[in-house]
């Protein structure tokens, strides 16, 4: 289970991550809504454990270590951060992506075979921006789940790619409600697929509502005076 409760990452104007709760379980799928791409970097690079956070508190089966929540996910298809590089034929990036899995489970996990047993030759020799939005969502998920030890998926902004949610969404589904390797699956997204009526939240969701704050009761003259006195002491 991700909990994550007022998550905050600050930028040098403005909050980059404004305060945001959530939580996803294994066999969950939850889709996250921001019209800001770095506000969805952001969240997705903090709840997968490669970005420190400013504020709020996130585990991962009640571990609040960062590094519990790194070694358990993977993010996917990050803007500049791990998108696929144009230039790399689909073969150089399995050969990549298949090196940075812990040597004891790496085996003799070569590209070639890989590539056959989980039905990607047709694309092997395909430049990674030649690749439809569903085989390319298909390909990096496939990578991810190469290493046994993730169980968190976080997809960054798959919708980019192309209007279509049928593109990417079908195969995010089946991998969150696979009964054999069930996984918590979190995709960022800038609006919410016509029809969805699954789990979903926004980015701010835990920002404090102005209303709210207005309601709040008015000081007595009695409270404003101590108040000032309290501040005088101070200085």
């Amino acid at each position: 289970m991700l909990s994550v409760q007022q998550l905050l990452v600050k930028g040098r104007r403005d909050d980059l991550l404004p305060p945001t709760s959530l939580r996803v379980g294994r066999g969950e799928l939850l889709l996250v809504t921001a019209e800001r791409q770095d506000q969805r970097t952001a969240l997705a690079l903090t709840i997968s454990g490669r970005m420190k956070p400013t504020g709020g508190r996130m585990s991962w089966d009640a571990n609040e270590r960062i590094k519990s929540l790194r070694l358990a996910s993977a993010l996917v298809d990050s803007p500049n951060v791990n998108e696929p590089e144009q230039h790399l034929s689909v073969r150089d990036l399995v050969t990549e992506d298949l090196a940075l899995i812990p040597r004891r489970y790496r085996g003799a996990l070569l590209s070639k075979p890989w590539l056959k047993v989980n039905s990607f030759e047709d694309i092997a020799d395909l430049w990674t921006e030649q690749l439809a939005p569903d085989r390319r969502i298909e390909l990096l998920t496939a990578l991810a789940l190469a290493n046994p030890h993730t169980d968190l998926l976080v997809v960054d902004s798959p919708d980019r790619h192309g209007a279509h949610a049928a593109d990417w969404l079908p195969r995010l589904e089946e991998l969150a409600y696979d009964a054999g390797r069930p996984l918590a699956v979190v995709v960022t997204v800038t609006a919410l697929p016509a029809g969805w009526t699954g789990p979903a939240t926004v980015i701010g969701n835990a920002v404090p509502d102005v209303d709210e704050a207005s309601d709040a009761p008015a000081l007595t003259d009695e409270e404003t005076e101590s108040l000032l006195l309290e501040t005088e002491d101070a200085k």
